[in-house]
């Protein structure tokens, strides 16, 4: 016997957190199962199995249930070739209409083709009919109210018996089986055949908005490119973008989309990055440059090599982590769950009690408390609860994976809107982990010789400050002059001849035991140490010819992002290995307390410490060197770019190192929460009105079903405002 194997079904139908409930506990029972795992978002099921398992007996299972269950093969790796050309030749390269092995959803199309659409168009048709057909025959009435009522209640009561069967007794379709049998044995056939009627359309309504937040997310795999432009042995050929391996090359054109995440080897452009990070302006790209699939080149060719597979791109870890993110329920999502498996049973019982006890005790006729019962039992439908909180979240998680927020779940969501405290790590974070050339300081000579003979002097090298002032040259249109015998000196600079004489580049120290130091010029250096700067020297011959200062400057919206968040009241820290006297200097221009040259245990010490004061605390790094703070800190965020984010260390991930992202993220939070609220209050809220006007004979049956169905569309159409951009 074979080890666990994995299929995954894509399954139609499945609207609600309930609708996966009952699908979980069906197929969980059946034998050779080990595992279950349902995904709404994604309308999908994974089932772990042995090889015992009959995958059409599932597939048959689910029918039974009301769902249509296909399997989703693997795609095909292989696909027909395409016509090849010399590299830079001209002609159009020929495109495939299909490639093959591409899965479509049995949901897609319009409403009135899915299998819910269809049965209510005809049971619509039915009451109609019926309606006419009383009207000319009014004797047969009944009878024509009844049929119309079968058309729909039928596959209604056929799910319920299978729900029963399966392990979900108390299911939303048996509620409404028991009511349109019981309106039967009180003469409310015309009313029956209506419930039913909205019954249906409620569903239908719930199934078309859940499909809009299950597309939100769907869309962004639309971004990517079916095929590519393969580069091999100085031929180009057009294969499927999902064949691509790490390590290809591949032709992405001006104007075409992007196909795989990937580094530029050759060429420069401007990149529209905006299907992907939600920027609007192109972002220019040049070699050695990360490029992501699903973006769009701009105005000149570009080679890239791959770096990531199809199933591993920026776009698919989105989406992957989104759809297994709808698995992990935030605490009120849990709460709601358990809440509703006691509260179903209780509605029955109500119900019941309402129906039976008063006539009993001779407070009315028989026929009208068993009809406020039946209300009862249609107003107490747990749809528009179970459903207040999974729709909120998923689309708060597809709206925030459009702008790069990643949260590893809804109680990560929940979480973020909790914190009072959060502390950042420094370089990389608040900054951009690179130095950068802030001043030019000339010393007798000019400020582009200074830079001309510090290029020449770092001409090669890989250091972090060399690559700043090269950085800085080449910005500036300077072209540095050619270098002989240059010499690195280990913990001073470096040297080299020029044009014939010997230059120096290093520390004011190393300078300092060259020549002498004027008291000015030591105080311009020592002022540019204090702002946090890092300072070289130059000099050459026997003359000291100016100063260069570097420094890892804060991200541009850093100012911007912390004073959003403090402005929402939540404390806001550095915690940084750094030297004092750099961090304070970027502390201070950013507005932010500062704790300096801290071993990691020393972070981790510090969050505890906050959250021993009362503070709810999240922490913000690179996810990989402050992996112990992270995750002591409540909720751990990962300040990543692109596929390097890690997302195994934190809780949540701003994908696009944005610091004003983590107060979008605490105010989706927030904002979702805010829905989750309003959501449970109009799902209890009209239930409560219904019951009170129900008991009181004021509502009858329709209105009942309509505190329902209507909840639950209210409740789905204000959770769907979730998925409108954040900005």
């Amino acid at each position: 016997m074979n080890g666990p194997t994995q299929t995954k079904f894509r399954v139609d139908g499945m609207d609600c957190a309930s609708c996966a409930r009952k699908i979980d506990t069906a197929v969980r029972r059946m034998p050779g199962i080990s595992d279950v795992a349902v995904s709404v978002t994604a309308g999908t099921m994974t089932v772990t199995h042995d090889d015992t398992i009959d995958l059409e007996a599932v597939g048959t299972k689910l029918s039974g249930l009301g769902f249509q269950a296909t399997p989703i093969r693997p795609r095909s790796a292989s696909a027909a070739p395409v016509t090849e050309h010399a590299l830079g030749a001209g002609p159009e390269i020929e495109h495939h209409a299909d490639h093959g092995g591409h899965d479509h959803s049995p949901s897609e199309g319009p409403w009135w083709s899915s299998r819910k659409g269809r049965l209510t168009i005809m049971a619509g048709t039915a009451l109609v009919l019926a309606y006419g057909i009383g009207l000319l025959f009014p004797d047969i009435a009944t009878y024509a109210f009844i049929v119309a009522m079968l058309v729909g209640l039928v596959p209604i009561a056929r799910r319920a018996i299978m729900a029963a069967m399966a392990g979900t007794p108390f299911s939303i379709e048996m509620l409404m089986t028991i009511a349109a049998v019981g309106a039967l044995f009180i003469d409310a056939t015309e009313e029956a055949a209506a419930v039913v009627l909205l019954f249906l359309v409620g569903e239908l309504l719930e199934g078309v908005a859940a499909g809009k937040a299950r597309d939100s997310i769907r869309s962004l795999t639309a971004l990517v490119p079916k095929t590519a432009l393969l580069e091999e042995a100085g031929k180009i050929r057009e294969v499927p973008a999902e064949t691509l391996e790490v390590g290809s090359t591949i032709l992405v054109r001006p104007g075409d989309r992007i196909s795989a995440d990937g580094v530029i080897v050759a060429g420069e452009s401007s990149v529209d990055e905006s299907p992907v990070t939600g920027e609007s302006i192109p972002v220019q790209k040049a070699v050695e440059d990360n490029v992501f699939a699903g973006t769009v080149n701009g105005d000149a060719a570009l080679r890239i090599k791959v770096t990531a597979a199809a199933a591993d791109n920026t776009i698919a870890r989105v989406v992957r982590l989104v759809e297994e993110a709808q698995e992990l329920k935030a605490p009120t999502e849990r709460f709601i769950d358990r809440f509703s498996r006691y509260y179903t049973p209780a509605v029955v019982v109500v119900a019941a009690l309402v129906a039976i006890v008063p006539p009993l005790l001779g407070s009315g006729v028989w026929s009208e408390w068993v009809y406020k019962g039946l209300a009862v039992l249609l107003i107490g439908c747990p749809c528009a609860l179970v459903i207040s909180t999974p729709a909120a979240i998923a689309a708060s998680l597809s709206s925030g994976a459009r702008r790069g927020l990643l949260l590893k779940g809804g109680a990560v969501l929940e979480g973020l809107g909790k914190l009072t405290a959060i502390a950042f790590d420094k370089t990389g974070t608040l900054t951009e982990g690179k130095p950068k050339v802030t001043d030019v300081v000339p010393f007798g000579r000019k400020v582009h010789e200074v830079l001309r003979y510090a290029a020449a002097l770092e001409m090669g090298s890989s250091h972090p400050l060399a690559l700043a002032v090269l950085e800085r040259a080449d910005e500036d249109g300077i072209d540095a002059p050619a270098a002989t015998d240059a010499k690195a000196l280990g913990g001073k600079g470096v040297t080299a001849v020029i044009d014939g004489v010997e230059v120096f580049f290093g520390s004011p120290k190393a300078a300092a035991e060259r020549v002498s130091m004027p008291m000015a010029h030591s105080k311009t250096i020592t002022s540019l140490n204090d702002d946090g700067k890092t300072v070289s020297v130059l000099v050459i011959g026997n003359v000291l010819a100016g100063a260069i200062a570097m420094r890892d400057e804060p991200r541009a919206d850093a100012v911007a992002g912390l004073k959003t968040l403090t402005d929402a009241g939540i404390k806001t820290v550095m915690l940084t290995g750094d030297n004092e006297r750099t961090a304070t200097a970027i502390g201070a221009h950013l507005g932010i307390e500062v704790r300096a040259e801290l071993m990691p245990e020393d972070k981790q010490r510090i969050v505890g410490e906050l959250k021993r004061e009362g503070f709810v605390v999240g922490k913000i790094g690179d996810g990989i060197n402050d992996a112990p703070v992270l995750a002591a800190a409540d909720v751990g965020i990962a300040m990543g770019g692109g596929t390097d984010v890690a997302l195994e260390t934190a809780d949540a991930a701003v994908l696009h190192g944005r610091v004003g992202d983590v107060g979008l993220m605490v105010d989706l939070s927030k904002r979702t929460m805010r829905n989750i609220y309003q959501n449970i209050t109009i799902a209890l809220g009209l239930k409560a009105v219904f019951l009170v006007t129900t008991i009181l004979g004021i509502t009858g049956l329709w209105p009942a079903i309509l505190a329902d169905t209507g909840a639950t569309v209210l409740v789905t159409m204000n959770a769907l405002r979730l998925l409108r951009p954040i900005r």
